[in-house]
């Protein structure tokens, strides 16, 4: 029996850590393809590239491993069964579940694994990848000058290069516009030719100018948008230094990121919770009570007395209403504002409206802020929730992937790869859609972060059973001789009715 455990788990070993990687690699081209723009022309070194591909990839962990596990045991049953190796075990007296025994232990330890990583490392992964990402994407162009383009990647100045020898150092037709008085172009360069190359502590490009000009308008002197004085000087040769230590990858603190709640182990999440609830329930209360005691006074206003009888009554057909027949009809149908005089009235009314107003602009605005507090609290609750997640899935992908590969009977990347992709699948929709709508409110937290789980765990135990109990689920003439039997039986029902 130890022989037939160690051969299970060295088939299953194989093709889990093949296709853990393939499923790392995939998710990495495409995060590659969504990121491409920010990465490329920077000048990046390589270092840093493998450094951010090596944080990306611990951050899709989390989905390359359920996918590894659902298909690594699709394909080990799968091959077992296609080679009637399992056939052989059942014959010997051994069950599918003794068989499957040692890969649940597996299964279970994995799982482990998969909760410290997520709980541990995972948080350390998405500060590190989230920082360097962002300082990346703010990160300037490399320098780069492409000849009859205007180029403006240096602070304050933009230089144009007609053409460009083949050597790559040697320019002609420049010009250099310099903005560093933020007057517009008053300060202009021009040369027929130069050459253009770094320092050698690469922090400097140098330009070395031959046989040109410098312009400068004079706005100093009266009327000079009239007269438009300027002044020119030529030379033979002369040098220009521009400052490149901007284009050096500047790294932003990573204190500044380490508070999201994606970066927070469970202890730290729970604190966080705790601390953003209490604060939602003083911001709550504090306004609840202030609006309360802003107008209770409301409330011990006497609205029974009757109106005071008019000397007219309002005519609803009669055209041509003024602001005094307005004002009549309102206060026919609101008693209190008989206590005022006819001048005060139409006052009291236009303060009440804009103190309406005033009101409902600060209950929307207090309603909107209660809001997305509570978001930032479901959202820190869903980042508890999934680190738990990941081991379940693990474990209930297991129980998916093993019965059906002994069900089918196929090993290989063919009918394994189609059953897997449609389950990883529906888990990762029911994963997202929960998480969705666990987030915006609209369904409870338990429910809406473990909905894919509660999906898939019935069909594993379904599947688990009909493999154990040798179920011919996939056979279709145990189908059809199903459906004939149901079919005879509903006939002879209508016949004796």
């Amino acid at each position: 029996m130890k022989k037939i455990n160690l051969y299970v788990l060295k088939s299953y070993l194989g093709p889990f850590v093949l296709t853990f990687f393939i499923a790392l690699f995939i998710l990495l081209m495409q995060f590659l393809w969504k990121y491409i723009d920010d990465l490329v022309g920077k000048g990046l070194e390589t270092a840093l590239i493998v450094r951010l591909m090596f944080y990306a990839s611990a951050t899709f962990v989390p989905l390359a491993l359920p996918l590894a596990i659902l298909l690594s045991s699709l394909m080990t049953f799968g091959n077992l069964g296609e080679h009637y190796e399992l056939v052989a075990m059942k014959a010997s007296g051994i069950s599918v579940w003794k068989v499957m025994r040692p890969l649940v232990y597996l299964s279970l330890t994995i799982s482990l694994l998969a909760f410290l990583f997520s709980n541990n490392v995972l948080p350390v992964a998405n500060l590190k990848f989230q920082s360097l990402l962002y300082d990346i994407r703010q990160q300037k162009l490399a320098f780069n000058i492409k000849p009859g383009e205007f180029y403006n990647g240096i602070d304050n100045f933009v230089i144009r290069v007609g053409e460009k020898g083949k050597d790559g150092r040697t320019i002609y037709n420049v010009k250099i516009y310099d903005h560093t008085d933020r007057m517009g172009n008053i300060k202009v360069t021009t040369a027929k030719s130069g050459i253009m190359e770094l320092s050698p502590d690469q922090k400097y490009i140098i330009f070395t100018l031959f046989d040109g000009y410098n312009y400068k308008d004079i706005i100093t002197t009266r009327n000079f948008r009239e007269n438009r004085p300027f002044e020119r000087s030529s030379f033979k040769e002369q040098r220009l230094k521009f400052d490149l230590t901007e284009f050096d990858l500047t790294r932003t603190k990573e204190e500044f990121f380490k508070n999201h709640y994606s970066m927070l182990t469970t202890r730290q999440l729970e604190q966080f919770i705790d601390s953003l609830d209490n604060r939602y329930r003083e911001r709550s209360t504090k306004f609840s009570d202030g609006f309360y005691y802003r107008y209770q006074n409301l409330a011990t206003l006497d609205t029974s007395s009757k109106p005071k009888t008019t000397s007219r009554p309002y005519d609803k057909k009669k055209a041509g209403e003024t602001a005094a027949d307005s004002l009549h009809r309102v206060s026919l149908k609101t008693p209190l504002i008989q206590n005022f005089t006819p001048g005060d009235q139409f006052n009291v009314l236009e303060m009440a409206i804009t103190s309406a107003k005033n009101n409902k602009d600060n209950l929307e605005f207090n309603k909107k802020e209660l809001e997305l507090q509570a978001e930032n609290i479901r959202k820190h609750e869903i980042a508890w929730h999934k680190k738990f997640t990941l081991s379940i899935a693990c474990l209930i992908l297991f129980f998916i992937g093993a019965p059906m590969g002994a069900i089918i009977r196929k090993g290989g990347l063919g009918l394994p790869v189609v059953i897997a992709v449609f389950f990883f699948v529906l888990y990762h929709i029911a994963s997202i859609t929960g998480e969705k709508s666990a987030k915006t409110g609209d369904m409870d937290m338990v429910i809406g972060v473990w909905l894919s789980s509660l999906i898939l765990f019935p069909i594993g135990l379904f599947l688990t059973f009909k493999s154990t109990t040798d179920a011919p689920l996939l056979d279709a003439e145990s189908w059809k001789k199903f459906f004939i039997k149901l079919f005879r039986k509903r006939q002879s029902v209508e016949e004796a009715l």
